[in-house]
């Protein structure tokens, strides 16, 4: 299983020789000017929820490689709408198995709408269960009782978000790590605007001092997990 970052919440995993996209908002994100999305050919494309900054780059990625779209039943319906007919909708506590593995949607704590002010239905977070290892993307979320419901999954790695303002910030993603029994933490959703900007070291310290393994990757970079 392959981790590679491409800023705030977009990154993609390479599972069983296919590729998965979350949440594609690269091109108006200044840190990730280095990211060509033309080059970006994912098999799957994964939407936590209908907001710009998680979305922004879905259309033209998904014209380029034909990925096929997994997210919540609304979202599906909406981009069914805007002639992306490939799109494989779910429902909070629904599992599907792929070809690459098996998807399982869970609950987030947020908001959603799409860009048009469409109803983007309920914001979600995903496991991932594939190559033997379970994969926890949370998706923007506030820190929520319902993470204890997954303390017995054993999961290997989490992508949580650590920016605060929009999300949880970095204290709480700490008490979220211990409701979800994970110590493997890599941290999204930060820097990207001035009210998610936090303290790089700071964040590191406080993890470290939980006695948890957080990952911040470079933009651009690969993790093997």
């Amino acid at each position: 299983m392959k981790f590679t970052y491409y800023g705030h919440a977009t990154f993609e995993l390479e599972v069983n020789g296919k590729k998965l996209l979350f949440d594609p908002f690269i091109t108006p994100n200044p840190l990730a000017s280095a990211i060509d999305i033309s080059t970006l050919r994912p098999d799957y494309i994964l939407l936590s929820h209908g907001h710009g900054d998680h979305i922004a780059d879905l259309f033209e990625i998904q014209q380029n490689s034909g990925a096929k779209v997994i997210a919540i039943a609304e979202i599906a319906a909406w981009l069914a709408g805007k002639g992306i007919a490939d799109a494989h909708g779910m429902n909070l506590g629904g599992g599907f198995n792929f070809d690459f593995g098996r998807v399982k949607m869970v609950t987030a704590l947020h908001s959603s709408s799409m860009p048009d002010g469409s109803y983007g239905g309920n914001p979600a977070g995903f496991i991932i269960y594939a190559e033997g290892k379970k994969f926890y993307f949370a998706g923007d979320t506030a820190l929520t009782l319902d993470m204890k419901l997954l303390a017995d999954e054993n999961l290997d790695w989490a992508a949580l978000p650590i920016g605060d303002n929009y999300t949880m910030g970095v204290d709480d993603a700490i008490k979220a790590a211990g409701f979800i029994n994970c110590n493997n933490i890599i941290g999204v959703h930060y820097d990207t605007f001035p009210p998610i900007k936090i303290d790089v070291e700071e964040a590191k310290e406080k993890f470290v001092k939980a006695g948890l393994n957080l990952k911040l990757p470079a933009i651009g970079e690969t993790l093997a997990l």
